[in-house]
């Protein structure tokens, strides 16, 4: 065998971290898939889920399993027959590796499609397993979570459908739209690792800082679905743009985002002059 370059002994390192395989496995996962981490690290969650038939009565199998494993997560005098409820849920989350206070978090919430923070129903627990081709095993689903949130900090499609999820699962009750209150909580959760930081690529603005300084200065109203998801849309542009170049008047950015950015300016402008 030819000795591995720098690179290749990373991406062995990195495949062992998220899967917890060994070292020879990790080898022949990643020489399959042409040193190509994620297609690696697919391919062994895909044969190892758990070791049961494949095909149909394999997928129909492992929902038996999991549907039998979401009665073992509930308390029965606390919970109702298809919902975890909030003690029930966070301990699962927790005996899985979820970070209560990070962007793992609301990546658990969407995969098991919960409707809240504090409830996992079993629909979704069932489905949002079995879709991944992952078993009713603690050590299996850890492992996938961790893998997702590998990817989360470097893939933005995955990033944003967790992140406009997070505005689904975190309202509070009937409310259409999230208090500044829990946005600003939610948005600090999202903007760090796991998740994507909200930091420029090159001067390395503290974005996420500037827009938490500006809305409490500025902003008294609650955040809806459309600021919620364009301020995403606005923070990878920012990121990548940190001369904010990307923005016009004419743009059709919401208001609150023009705002932002003419406040930036006169207080950059203001630094400078001082």
């Amino acid at each position: 065998m030819p000795p591995q370059t720098t690179a290749q002994k990373a991406a062995i390192s990195n495949f062992v971290s998220i899967t917890g395989a060994s070292d020879r496995t990790a080898s022949k996962y990643l020489k399959n898939a042409s040193y190509k981490l994620n297609e690696a690290v697919d391919a062994f969650f895909q044969a190892n889920g758990g070791g049961g038939p494949s095909g149909a009565q394999g997928t129909a199998n492992r929902a038996t399993q999991l549907d039998r494993f979401f009665d073992s997560l509930r308390n029965e005098r606390e919970d109702g027959k298809d919902n975890l409820g909030a003690d029930s849920a966070m301990s699962y989350l927790q005996s899985i590796g979820v970070g209560l206070e990070d962007a793992s978090l609301f990546l658990a919430v969407e995969l098991l499609q919960a409707p809240s923070i504090g409830e996992i129903p079993r629909a979704g627990f069932v489905n949002g397993w079995k879709e991944a081709a992952v078993d009713a095993k603690i050590e299996a689903q850890a492992a996938h979570l961790k893998y997702l949130a590998s990817r989360m900090a470097k893939e933005r499609d995955l990033f944003r459908k967790v992140y406009r999820y997070a505005f689904v699962a975190g309202k509070e009750g009937e409310q259409r739209a999230l208090s500044l209150e829990l946005a600003l909580l939610y948005w600090d959760t999202l903007f760090k690792k796991p998740g994507q930081s909200w930091v420029g690529s090159s001067r390395k603005t503290d974005w996420m800082s500037e827009w938490r300084s500006f809305l409490q200065e500025n902003w008294k109203r609650s955040v809806n679905r459309d600021m919620w998801n364009q301020t995403l849309e606005f923070a990878f542009k920012s990121i990548d743009d940190e001369s904010l170049g990307f923005w016009s008047e004419d743009g059709a950015w919401p208001g609150v985002i023009d705002d932002f950015v003419a406040w930036y300016k006169r207080k950059s402008e203001m630094e400078v002059d001082a």
